[in-house]
């Protein structure tokens, strides 16, 4: 079991930064991955960027140059953090964190239907 709780949207204008956390506290599983996906008004979820318990970091390919992730795990007190930058209109939407328990080396560019534990999201508009 994980439980999830997004924080740190907001309304900005156009090539402002942003950071949001996702505290994902307390976890059973020994290694977990945690992601961050958006959802754009009347678009599929897409995935962000990931990272392992430990900090074995991962992004899909659109992601790279202004998102990045950073972890902090202390004792399972773990929180992904998405630090977002220069801001466009179309990074509007609800920005999810989700969890999933793993084995492997690296969680992968972050897919939907891989993981099982998801936050409520958390809502980010960015106006010109």
């Amino acid at each position: 079991q994980v439980q999830l709780l997004e924080s740190g949207g907001g309304s900005v204008q156009t090539g402002r930064s942003l950071r949001l956390s996702c505290s994902a506290s307390p976890y059973a599983y020994s290694r977990i991955c945690v992601a961050w996906f958006r959802q754009a008004p009347g678009k599929e979820r897409e995935g962000i960027a990931a990272s392992t318990s430990d900090g074995i970091t991962t992004y899909a390919d659109s992601m790279k140059g202004r998102f990045t992730v950073s972890l902090h795990n202390v004792k399972k007190d773990l929180t992904l953090s998405l630090q977002m930058n220069d801001l466009k209109p179309e990074d509007t939407g609800v920005y999810y964190c989700a969890a999933r328990p793993t084995w492997e080396s690296s969680c992968g560019i972050p897919e939907t239907s891989s993981y099982n534990y998801w936050g409520q999201g958390t809502q980010v508009t960015v106006s010109s």
